[in-house]
């Protein structure tokens, strides 16, 4: 997709989503479009309609600063969906953002690994095209259905292959906000090549990403819960924590913890000893535990 598509995709349904009321407008008859029209945004962020038709338009390839926040308060835009619109026009007048890596050629430093093995919890390590780039002994335990593949990839695993929609308690979340990370990393570097070809796959084989893809929706991975279905020990309740690497752009760690004396806490030390006693290398610096293994011992775990 073209900048300027992106740039009229991503504010046609911003406005859609923000009704008249919400900003202190009257609602009125006989309206032929969801959310706000050109002319009213254009009215709340202090410009001509036919500037921000212009600009909604892709027509005009840069924007001030003033301007672009003019109309993030307008279309009631978060903090993700500002730096995604200010991407989108970056140029001479608008806050320029650091580029985010590509995967290619990136390796995982050692320190890195050394820093994951010293965690007490799940943890990995990926790039922003969701390539997992390391992780720690549990962090293997816990996602050793997506680890499994010759390149771990979580975007492939969510969209592509048929054991996510069990893995993960909440499927259709997790590629709704798959497809917005990816498309807040695609307006953070529309140049990166890797990227792309990863956003044309996804789009040519899962209906499931040509419908999230197609809402438009940034999202930049922080904090969060998730429920895991993991194969072996079941359900797994877990926050979620987004570390990045200074230094390293687009190289982030994100940890799994668990409330205490919880059942998530006990299905998660039962994943800890058992991954304890696996010591298989792999490519990824750290060990890997085979995942026929550890669905052989579901039985024996459940009736602990």
């Amino acid at each position: 997709m073209s900048r300027k598509d992106e740039i009229r995709e991503f504010l046609i349904t911003r406005r859609a989503g923000v009704t008249p009321t919400e900003v202190g407008l009257p609602a009125g008859e006989d309206r032929r479009v969801p959310g706000l029209r050109r002319e009213e945004v254009a009215v709340l962020a202090g410009v001509s309609t036919d500037y921000y038709t212009k600009l909604e338009r892709g027509k005009l390839r840069t924007a001030s600063a003033s301007v672009l926040t003019a109309i993030a308060d307008a279309l009631r835009l978060d903090d993700v969906e500002r730096i995604h619109l200010f991407d989108l026009f970056r140029g001479p007048g608008a806050v320029p953002k650091p580029l985010a890596a590509g995967n290619t050629g990136v390796a995982m430093q050692e320190s890195v690994q050394r820093v994951l093995d010293g965690m007490s919890v799940p943890a990995i390590v990926y790039g922003v095209t969701q390539d997992i780039l390391g992780s720690n002994l549990l962090g293997q335990a816990m996602f050793a259905p997506l680890l499994d593949a010759e390149r771990p990839n979580m975007a492939r695993f969510i969209f592509l292959d048929s054991r996510a929609p069990d893995f993960y308690d909440n499927w259709d979340l997790a590629c709704s906000l798959t497809a917005a990370m990816l498309r807040y990393e695609a307006g953070r570097d529309p140049l990166n090549e890797e990227l792309t070809v990863l956003i044309g796959e996804l789009s040519t084989r899962s209906p499931q990403f040509r419908s999230h893809w197609a809402e438009s929706d940034v999202h930049e991975h922080r904090s969060g819960r998730k429920i895991f279905h993991h194969p072996a020990v079941g359900a797994i309740e877990a926050a979620y924590d987004v570390l990045e690497l200074p230094g390293e752009h687009g190289i982030s760690i994100t940890t799994y913890s668990v409330d205490p004396n919880t059942p998530s806490a006990e299905k998660l030390s039962l994943l800890s000893s058992w991954a304890a006693s696996i010591s298989i290398d792999t490519d990824l610096g750290g060990s890997s535990p085979d995942t026929a293994a550890l669905v052989a011992e579901e039985d024996r775990w459940t009736d602990t």
